[in-house]
């Protein structure tokens, strides 16, 4: 009889395991469905289920364009967005979405994703998926640190670290590499802050080549 249970236990627990997985893959620009609409060129894009029902989340950048605001040719801005849509009656529904720009920039502009770093991920196994992201925006003329943020959402809700890339300077010295975590992370599952920290880590060393 102990066996039994042992068993069945055992059986129930992969199948939670199992049903809390999420399946994602990446998606071409090719593969993109027809009719779906967004603004800048394609950088990425992912399409998973969970829970919620089936899901694609799309990153594009603007690269550098001439200001809007500013006539003069030497200003320009950059921007990058991420939408995400969810599968309802057979169409496509843009759901949250996060915008981030640099504008009237004399000297050199970035708003650009750390690609590697746009994960999907279901870190505390409740079938709901976490959405990551990662981007530098800066205007500077120097060797300095750009504006580096982590962004992620599990079922609508929007978690936020915000800091400085790293510059190793000639001589060793070090400048930036700082971060702070919004409210959502602070309250948060602990298992979100250690892996947002892992990705600061991982990516947080500027690379001006």
């Amino acid at each position: 009889m102990a066996m039994r249970r042992l068993v069945f236990l055992s059986v129930f627990l992969i199948a939670q395991q199992s049903m809390a997985q999420v399946k994602s893959n990446n998606v071409t620009a090719a593969q993109l469905p027809k009719g779906m609409k967004f603004e800048g060129k394609f950088v990425k894009a992912i399409r998973f289920t969970d829970a919620g029902g089936e899901h694609l989340v799309l990153a594009t950048e603007t690269g550098e364009t001439q200001s809007k605001a500013n006539s003069d040719g030497d200003y320009r801005e950059a921007a990058l967005h991420v939408y995400e849509f969810k599968q309802s009656n057979g169409a496509w529904v843009k759901g949250w979405v996060v915008n981030d720009f640099v504008k009237e920039c004399p000297v050199d502009i970035t708003a650009a994703f750390i690609k590697n770093a746009i994960r999907v991920t279901d870190l505390d196994n409740n079938g709901e998926a976490e959405v990551w992201l990662m981007y530098k925006t800066a205007c500077h003329g120097d060797v300095s640190p750009s504006d580096l943020k982590v962004i992620m959402y599990e079922a609508g809700k929007k978690y936020a670290m915000r800091g400085q890339s790293l510059v190793k300077m000639p001589g060793g010295e070090a400048e930036g590499g700082n971060y702070v975590f919004d409210g959502a992370f602070n309250t948060g599952a602990k298992v979100f802050k250690q892996f947002a920290q892992k990705l600061w880590n991982n990516y947080k060393l500027e690379d001006f080549k």
